[in-house]
C-alpha cells in the first residue's frame, strides 16, 4: 500500500473537466445482501409484506422530500427513482416472493435480480439502470433492518468521493462544498452519475475499474477530469497551485457572454441538449443561442402507448417556448437499442446497438413517424414559429442517400427544415450524395464513435475506445465538414465530444458551424472558443488528426491550445 503512495496514477473516461485535490473517501457501505431465508409461517406473510411495503413507502418518501428541494436533472432523476421504489411491478414480485415463503429482504433482493437481468440484457442506458435498480434494494433493506441508509459519508472537509457507483439519490443531493470531485470504478458518459455531475459542474472520473480499489482512502488524490485521471503522490504545492489556476480559469468562464466566436471573430453557433420543456427553461438562462438537439424519445421512455398527435403537440411546444425566437433542431424518435420506447420498439432483437432503431422503426411503421412530425408542426404553427425562428427536424441512424431523400420529404410537405445525424460511418462515406437532399446535417459523436470503433459506447472496459479523440472519429467529421462546405450545407455536432472545450476548438478547426451540449457545458466551450483565434483552431485539428491515439491527441492539441 506504501508503494501506491508513491506517484501512482490511474485512468479512467473523464465525463466532466476540472482539478480537485482533497484527501478520498469511499461512499458507505451498502448492507450485506441475504443469501437465503427461513420460511415465513404461512400465517405471517400478509404481516411480512405490509413490513416491505411500509419500508419502501419511507425510501420513496425520502426521495421525493429530496427531490422537492433538487432542481432540473437532479429532481427529475430523484423523482423517476421514487418511481421504481413504487413500481407495480417490482412490487408484485416481491409480494409473489414473500406469498412464497421468503423473509422482505430476501424478496426484495430476488426481485430486484430479476429486474436487473432483464435491464442488462436490454444493454446501453437500461444497462446503466441497474445502478439505480440496486441502490432502492439497498435502501428499502436497510430500512427492513432498522440500518442506516447507505451512501455519503459524513466529512469534515473537501473530500474525494470514491465510489462503485453512485446512485441518482447520492449524486442528486452531494454539497459540493464539501465533494468537491466524483472517482467511480464503474458506470459510463451517460449514467445518472455523469448527468448530475455535469450539472453541478463537478470533476467527474468514471469507469476506472477495480485499480481503484488499490488506491489507499484518507490520502490527498489529485483528480484531472478533463485527462481522466486520479494521482497518489502528486506534489501538494503544485496540486495546490494547479486546484488555483483552474478555480481562476472557472472564475473567468463564468463571466463569459455570447455569442460565441474565436478571437479573430469566427462565429460558432452554439446550442443546447435538452430532454424536455423544464431543460429547455433551464437552457434558456444560459448563453445558448437555442437548442440543437432535443431528444424527444426520452420523453416517452414510460409511455406504454402513444400519445396523440396533440399530446405530443403539447410536449413539443414547451421547448419551442423556452426559444420563441431561436433555432430549435428536433430529433424524429430515436427509439430501439438502448431506449426502449414501448409503443415503438421492435421484437427482441441479438444486437439492438446494430439493429432497428431511430429512423429504422419508421420503415415498417411510417404513420409513426408522420404522426410525430404532425405534432411537431402543430406545435410550431401554434407559436407562429417563422424563418426568424426555424423549426429544424434530423432523423437519427440514417445509413443512405435514400433514407435521407424520403425524410427530407415528409419533413418540407409540413413546413419543416429537414437535416440527418449523422452517426453511422457510412453517412460520413456518402455525404456528398446525402447532402444535396438535406437542408443540414449534425455529427452524433457519441454513436459516430461506437460504431467506427466497433465498440459499445456502454461499456466500461471500452472506455478507452469509445473515446471522441478518436483519430478514426475525427477523419470523418473532417470529411463530413468538407462535404458540408462542398453542397453549401450547416454542419453541427451535437454528441459529448463539443462540450469538451478543446475538442470543440478541434471541431471548429475541422469547419463546424455548430455546437451543442449540455447547456452548463456552454460557458467553457464559448470562453476557450474566446481565447483563440481561427488558425490555432485549424492547427489544433491537424494536430488530432495526425495523431495515432486518442490521449496522443488529446495531448498535442493541449500542447498547442494550453492546458
Amino acid at each position: 500500500m506504501e508503494q501506491q503512495s508513491q506517484g501512482t496514477t490511474v485512468k479512467g473516461t473523464g465525463v466532466v473537466a476540472g482539478i480537485a485535490y482533497a484527501p478520498a473517501v469511499w461512499i458507505r457501505p451498502r448492507p450485506e445482501l441475504p443469501q437465503s431465508g427461513q420460511n415465513i409461517a404461512e400465517e405471517n406473510r400478509d404481516a411480512e409484506f405490509e413490513r416491505f411495503t411500509n419500508a419502501a413507502d419511507t425510501v420513496a418518501a425520502r426521495l421525493d422530500e429530496r427531490a422537492s428541494r433538487a432542481e432540473g436533472p437532479a429532481a427529475e432523476v430523484l423523482t423517476a427513482t421514487a418511481g421504481m421504489v413504487r413500481d407495480r411491478g417490482w412490487r408484485k414480485t416481491v409480494r409473489r416472493n414473500v406469498k412464497g415463503g421468503h423473509p422482505a429482504d430476501f424478496a426484495v433482493v430476488s426481485a430486484t435480480d430479476k429486474f436487473v437481468t432483464m435491464f442488462e440484457q436490454a444493454g446501453g442506458i437500461m444497462a446503466e439502470r441497474t445502478t439505480d435498480l440496486k441502490d432502492i434494494r439497498d435502501r428499502v433493506i436497510a430500512e427492513l433492518r432498522g440500518e442506516p441508509e447507505p451512501g455519503l459519508p459524513s466529512v469534515d472537509g473537501p473530500s474525494v468521493l470514491f465510489a462503485d457507483d453512485l446512485s441518482p439519490a447520492d449524486t442528486a443531493t452531494l454539497d459540493t462544498d464539501q465533494f468537491v470531485a466524483l472517482v467511480t470504478e464503474l458506470g459510463g458518459p451517460t449514467s445518472h452519475t455523469a448527468i448530475i455531475a455535469r450539472q453541478l459542474n463537478l470533476p467527474c472520473i468514471v469507469a476506472i475499474g477495480a485499480k481503484l480499489r488499490d488506491l489507499p482512502a484518507d490520502e490527498p488524490v489529485l483528480v484531472d477530469g478533463s485527462m481522466g485521471t486520479v494521482a497518489i503522490g502528486a506534489d501538494p504545492e503544485e496540486s495546490q497551485r494547479m486546484v488555483a489556476d483552474y478555480q481562476a480559469k472557472a472564475e473567468k468562464v463564468a463571466q463569459w457572454r455570447g455569442p460565441a466566436q474565436t478571437k479573430d471573430g469566427h462565429r460558432v453557433q452554439l446550442l443546447a441538449n435538452v430532454q424536455d420543456g423544464n431543460a429547455a427553461r433551464l437552457a434558456a438562462d444560459t448563453e445558448a443561442e437555442g437548442v440543437g438537439l432535443f431528444r424527444t424519445e426520452l420523453c416517452f421512455l414510460s409511455a406504454t402507448e402513444e400519445p396523440s398527435v396533440e399530446e405530443q403537440a403539447d410536449i413539443y411546444e414547451k421547448v419551442l417556448r423556452a426559444f420563441p425566437h431561436s433555432k430549435v433542431v428536433v430529433r424524429s424518435l430515436d427509439a430501439g437499442s438502448d431506449k426502449p420506447v414501448a409503443f415503438a420498439n421492435m421484437k427482441e432483437e441479438e444486437n439492438p446497438a446494430l439493429g432497428v432503431r431511430g429512423l429504422r422503426i419508421a420503415r415498417d411503421n411510417e404513420a409513426l413517424l408522420t404522426r410525430q412530425l404532425d405534432a411537431i408542426a402543430m406545435a410550431s404553427e401554434r407559436l407562429g414559429r417563422d424563418e426568424h425562428a426555424p423549426t429544424w427536424v434530423m432523423a437519427p441512424m440514417v445509413a443512405t442517400t435514400r433514407e435521407a431523400k424520403w425524410f427530407a420529404g415528409l419533413c418540407r410537405e409540413r413546413n419543416l427544415i429537414a437535416g440527418a445525424m449523422i452517426e453511422v460511418p457510412a453517412a460520413a462515406l456518402m455525404a456528398d450524395k446525402i447532402m444535396p437532399h438535406l437542408d443540414f446535417v449534425s455529427i452524433g459523436t457519441n454513436d459516430l464513435t461506437q460504431y467506427t470503433m466497433a465498440a459499445d459506447r456502454m461499456s466500461p472496459q471500452l472506455a478507452y475506445l469509445t473515446d471522441p479523440w478518436q483519430p478514426a472519429v475525427l477523419r470523418l467529421i473532417q470529411q463530413t465538414c468538407n462535404e458540408g462546405k462542398a453542397t453549401g450545407t450547416p454542419v453541427g455536432v451535437c454528441g459529448e465530444a463539443a462540450a469538451d472545450p478543446h475538442l470543440a476548438c478541434v471541431l471548429t478547426g475541422l469547419g463546424v458551424d455548430s455546437l451543442s451540449c449540455a447547456s452548463t457545458a456552454i460557458a467553457g466551450v464559448g470562453a476557450q472558443l474566446a481565447a483563440v483565434d481561427l488558425i490555432l483552431c485549424q492547427k489544433a485539428a491537424v494536430a488530432a488528426l495526425s495523431a495515432e491515439s486518442a490521449p496522443e491527441a488529446r495531448e498535442a492539441v493541449r500542447g498547442i491550445l494550453g492546458a
